[in-house]
């Protein structure tokens, strides 16, 4: 039987800064049970508030890296069938080959269904699967069931697991998923979300170094051309490693050329393009 137990209330956690408006979309969709669908430029913590969720609630997290190449019962057990002939073959293995549940395993959405505590379930970068994955993993979802084949046995969730879907927009998503899930769209954060993110990862950081670090990344995000935008990660990198040089003065920052450009910009033509801007 599935726990009616509701997760107290998300408010947040140590390194994640949030909104009200997201706080509440997290904790209506606790609530009513549903997935929650992220979408959002990557560097917006789509990933990020699941693993904050889990800290603030104090739930184990599992995390599902969507593949192209996935098929959904990966996600939810293997038959190691390798294993089983390999133990055949050699009698020293100390199983017993007759019992195939000794060589099932359970994938990410499998080991949150048995998992003797409520979990966190992150299935990350969704829209890198098909149509059919999509649709019938949710099935799975809604009915916290799922059946394993070869052993002619269901497995069913001991708990309903707090779900959270990320999407990077690269793909459409079927309107029957969409439909089963609570939606919330990550904007790029604005400058003064910025800056309060920035204050949780360097809180003793001079008032001026980070002006000067905000005008220059919200510039470089706006050369035209630029295929890939720096986002949070590589602005946060990017001041680590301004404040590990010796030889660097924020002055320098307004008047002279960007130092470690290559931290913000991971492909030769956006490092080009910002360069020469």
């Amino acid at each position: 039987m599935m726990s009616e137990n509701r997760p107290a209330k998300f408010a947040g956690a140590s390194r994640y800064v949030l909104d009200d408006e997201l706080a509440k979309i997290v904790n209506i969709s606790m609530a009513l049970e549903m997935p929650l669908l992220l979408k959002g430029e990557p560097g917006t913590g789509k990933t990020m508030l699941a693993h904050a969720i889990a800290e603030n609630l104090r739930m184990p997290l599992i995390v599902l890296n969507v593949k192209s190449s996935m098929k959904l019962v990966d996600a939810l057990y293997q038959y190691d069938t390798l294993t089983r002939l390999n133990d055949s073959r050699f009698s020293d293995s100390g199983r017993d080959v007759s019992n195939i549940e000794e060589y099932i395993r359970m994938g990410k959405i499998g080991q949150a269904f048995v998992s003797d505590r409520k979990v966190v379930l992150l299935i990350d970068e969704i829209d890198k699967a098909d149509t059919d994955f999509q649709d019938d993993m949710l099935d799975i979802l809604d009915q916290m069931q799922f059946d394993i084949m070869e052993i002619d046995r269901t497995v069913k969730a001991k708990s309903r697991p707090v779900i959270v879907i990320t999407s990077n927009a690269k793909k459409d998503l079927s309107d029957p998923f969409l439909g089963r899930c609570n939606f919330h769209h990550i904007a790029f954060p604005d400058r003064e979300m910025m800056r309060r993110i920035i204050g949780v990862h360097f809180p003793d950081l001079n008032r001026d170094l980070t002006s000067a670090c905000l005008d220059t990344f919200y510039r470089l995000r706006e050369v035209r051309g630029v295929e890939k935008k720096p986002a949070t990660r590589e602005l946060i990198n990017w001041m680590r490693a301004l404040q590990a040089d010796p030889d660097f003065n924020v002055k320098s920052l307004r008047s002279a050329g960007i130092p470690f450009l290559g931290v913000l910009f991971k492909k030769s033509t956006d490092l080009y393009l910002a360069a020469h801007q």
